[in-house]
């Protein structure tokens, strides 16, 4: 079971000023507790490469925080940059502007080529965003070939808001688009926070608290 509860997780690392101890520290981690994923920023994944090679585990990649309003082309070089440097999966911000003025095609036509460079899960910001807007983004992504929609980066309003919008917000994702993994992320500190996402609709949790939720289950 505790594979299970592990295989769930991305543990994250995402902070600007990690350092490569930090980032050592996490891909340890991951080893011991047999994380699904390791998140980190993209200047950390040839390292983050070498640290975990002969382990089954993902690298996935933030691109294009907070609000994803990088030019389509930066964004394209910096994603197939995490595919030459052997990254796994990216995560990237869709345009949060381009989706409040109504831009899907626009959204749409940045997304496609992303999606063909690596497995690619779209960060919608669901904190900036109506439940209609949440609904139509998970519909695009899922057009642009997406394998998943995630709710918020850690800058996003969503994260100060509290645990059971959030929730909710995985419920409307997860009927938005049937098909599409759905990753939770934010404040999910606790083995009880993992649970209820997943009963919400999460099946991946992108959390820094990977390994105090494991020591918590495993202390059940």
């Amino acid at each position: 079971m505790n594979k299970k509860i592990a295989k769930i997780i991305d543990h994250t690392n995402v902070n600007p000023k990690a350092t490569k101890k930090d980032i050592k520290k996490l891909c340890n981690e991951v080893k011991k507790y047999g994380f699904g994923g390791i998140c980190i920023r993209p200047e950390w994944v040839s390292f983050v490469k070498r640290q975990i090679k002969g382990f089954d585990v993902k690298i996935v990649v933030l691109v294009d925080e907070p609000i994803g309003d990088s030019s389509h082309k930066k964004r394209l070089s910096i994603c197939k940059r995490i595919k030459r440097d052997g990254g796994n999966h990216i995560d990237i911000v869709n345009s949060i502007p381009d989706v409040k003025h109504g831009l899907w095609d626009k959204v749409l036509k940045d997304l496609k080529p992303i999606c063909k460079i690596l497995s690619t899960k779209v960060i919608i910001g669901s904190g900036y965003l109506t439940d209609k807007e949440i609904i139509k983004a998970c519909q695009i992504a899922k057009k642009a070939g997406a394998i998943c929609v995630k709710t918020a980066t850690s800058k996003d309003p969503l994260e100060h808001r509290e645990l059971k919008e959030k929730f909710y917000h995985l419920k409307l994702m997860k009927k938005s688009a049937p098909g599409l993994l759905v990753k939770a992320s934010g404040k999910i500190k606790t083995l009880e926070d993992l649970k209820s996402a997943v009963i919400a609709g999460a099946d991946i949790v992108g959390t820094s608290s990977g390994v105090k939720i494991m020591k918590e289950f495993l202390k059940k």
